[in-house]
């Protein structure tokens, strides 16, 4: 049976195993594990709007800019070969709170960084604690309530992002110590996280092999290869739409006009939370009807944008992040819809690590190619068209992918 008929219907295996029940209610846990989504993933997009004070003070080029960026995303995609399976063997609670540990650590590097070294060194050990984390979250929401877990998978990630460029842009604007207070706060938010995951309860029996799935493979139950494919090239579309914008979005918006450092945070702001919204307002579509909605939004998006970078117009640019952000959020969700309801619940965490492992791909490679393009092409304006061309074209070729798995349904 899933996990919704079970999530607060007596003991787990897991409580059954330890003999004891944890502290925290279903709902409560629930929201925890979104929370520290949230938190990992406003760490990852707090930089954003300090690029430009970072870039002033040390004197490096875009591709620099881009390299911070995308090594996280590196990071990330090893630890997720790696330890991304380590939960369904260990717990969810051991790796969460090891992977929390490593959270703060990196936000420490950041506090103290004094030059490029230490931001890439921030970055990595970042992209290593969300790497760590990431299929145990999403793994440990769908063990607690398998409807509401995939919801949350969904719509937390686009909260954080945009929370953690939004504020970082506000307390560079307004606050003192701009390049280290937003760290200092989200390490305390981090701090109270840890301690409410050691009063939440264990949601699977751990069990042995925990050494041999740390040997990076890629595998996938027969089940669920063919839906992977299909919706793995609007995955890469939708998050390398993400990685641009928080690479070089605050770039991008100086060249619209002079603008405070807020606004370099807002562009990523109102992609991530527009993408939440359409999350929650299309909760109940069908799988399809979200990948529809999601390829369409990000080509009519994409274009958009593309017209007011070439046009300089502010509130157009604005207006093509939104519609991308629809995309991003529909295509995201329709994605694991269409996946994760055909993993059975010991294969969750590798399952969801391979699907983010797409997802960090699109985040970080296509951002440090656009970096290189910024300074040996043509510029950022026409990195900006040719992104846009890529983008387009990764969202009709999933289109094309899914009409043929429409077509092949009925057989």
């Amino acid at each position: 049976m899933g996990s919704d008929s079970t999530a607060g219907a007596g003991p787990t295996g897991a409580e059954k195993a330890t003999g004891r029940r944890g502290r925290l209610s279903p709902n409560v846990a629930l929201f925890l594990l979104a929370s520290i989504l949230v938190s990992f993933l406003a760490s990852s997009s707090a930089p954003t709007p300090l690029y430009g004070i970072y870039q002033a003070h040390w004197h490096f080029s875009p591709i620099t800019t881009t390299v911070i960026f995308g090594i996280y995303a590196i990071a990330v995609l090893g630890t997720l070969l790696t330890v991304g399976k380590l939960s369904d063997h260990v717990g969810r609670r051991p790796v969460l709170l090891v992977a929390i540990a490593v959270q703060m650590i990196s936000l420490i590097v950041f506090i103290f960084a004094n030059g490029v070294p230490a931001l890439l060194t921030a970055r990595v050990v970042q992209g290593l604690a969300a790497g760590a984390a990431t299929g145990a979250i999403g793994a440990a929401m769908l063990d607690v309530n398998r409807a509401r877990g995939t919801l949350t998978n969904a719509i937390a990630p686009g909260i954080g992002t945009g929370t953690g460029a939004l504020l970082s842009g506000l307390f560079v604007q307004f606050l003192p110590a701009p390049t280290r207070l937003v760290y200092v706060v989200l390490l305390v938010v981090l701090l109270i996280q840890a301690f409410g995951v050691v009063l939440m309860r264990e949601t699977v029996t751990p069990m042995g092999g925990a050494l041999a799935s740390l040997r990076p493979e890629i595998k996938l139950p027969r089940s669920v290869r063919g839906p992977v494919l299909v919706v793995a090239p609007v995955l890469f579309a939708g998050w390398s739409l993400a990685g641009f914008f928080g690479a070089l979005g605050p770039a991008l918006v100086r060249v619209l006009g002079p603008m405070s450092v807020v606004f370099g945070g807002v562009a990523l702001f109102v992609l991530a939370i527009v993408s939440s919204i359409t999350v929650l307002v299309m909760r109940d579509a069908t799988a399809r009807t979200l990948m529809l909605t999601g390829i369409a939004a990000l080509v009519v998006g994409m274009v958009v944008t593309m017209f007011a970078v070439n046009r300089d117009s502010v509130v157009t640019f604005f207006l093509g992040i939104a519609l991308g952000g629809i995309g991003f959020g529909g295509a995201f969700q329709g994605s694991l819809k269409t996946v994760m309801p055909l993993v059975e619940a010991h294969e969750r965490a590798s399952v969801l690590s391979l699907v983010y492992i797409i997802c960090y791909l699109g985040l970080g490679l296509p951002a440090v190619i656009a970096g290189y393009l910024v300074v040996h092409g043509g510029g950022l304006p026409r990195t900006a068209d040719e992104y846009t061309y890529f983008v387009i074209a990764l969202a009709l070729i999933a289109l094309l992918g899914l009409r043929g798995a429409i077509r092949r349904a009925p057989a």
